[in-house]
């Protein structure tokens, strides 16, 4: 799998896949959607497998001595990896913003705070949950799957940017410590469905793949 992982960053990896993964940035930005950052962090991946269809990953993957869902788990397991490292990246922009802004008023959603990571594993958990399996179901349409994941995302987003104006859920959009500690178990629950959604695409996107004829 070591080998396998950097043959998916040496040949698959778009440059613009790692650009995207310091989309964290964005929480600079005043009033702006928050969970907008992780959503290029998906344009990254979709980059990856665009690039992985255009060198012809799957040929050369075919005459590997590997399973057909070696391979699928290899580009599943580095979307992962992407998707986990910008999260870890957000963080230090985080912190900043909400230093820079410790009332926390942003009007477009939800603040720098731990829900809004919870909200970015979500919005994974979902990208995943269409992007991979519908890819996977030709190995070539990555077009048509971006396209469902991206509509998917935007509803995401969307609830991004409504739930701290519904009653009682103000406390989401707190970045004081008080409100940080009390959504620590959105986070953990968030990480817990990111995995589980995660895990459950990758396993379909390996059981439609194995019936495409190469």
């Amino acid at each position: 799998m070591k080998a396998l992982l950097y043959k998916q960053l040496r040949l698959t990896c778009h440059p613009m896949t790692l650009v995207f993964v310091l989309s964290g940035v964005f929480l600079l930005i005043p009033n702006y959607p928050y969970t907008v950052a992780f959503f290029y962090v998906t344009l990254g991946i979709f980059f990856m497998f665009m690039n992985g269809r255009e060198q012809r990953d799957a040929d050369y993957c075919a005459v590997l001595p590997i399973r057909k869902r070696d391979g699928v788990k290899v580009a599943c397991l580095f979307a992962v990896l992407v998707e986990l490292a910008s999260l870890v990246l957000t963080v230090p922009f985080a912190l900043l913003s909400a230093r820079i802004n410790p009332r926390g008023t942003n009007l477009a959603g939800i603040d720098a705070n731990v829900a809004l990571f919870g909200i970015g594993l979500i919005l994974f958990a979902v990208f995943n949950s269409v992007f991979l399996p519908s890819f996977y179901r030709t190995g070539y349409k990555v077009g048509v799957a971006f396209l469902k994941a991206s509509i998917a995302v935007a509803l995401i987003v969307t609830c991004d940017v409504a739930l701290p104006h519904l009653p009682g859920l103000a406390w989401l959009d707190g970045v004081d410590r008080t409100s940080c500690l009390r959504q620590l178990p959105v986070l953990a629950i968030c990480a817990a469905l990111y995995g589980i959604l995660t895990f459950f695409a990758y396993r379909q996107a390996v059981k439609r793949y194995e019936k495409v004829d190469l």
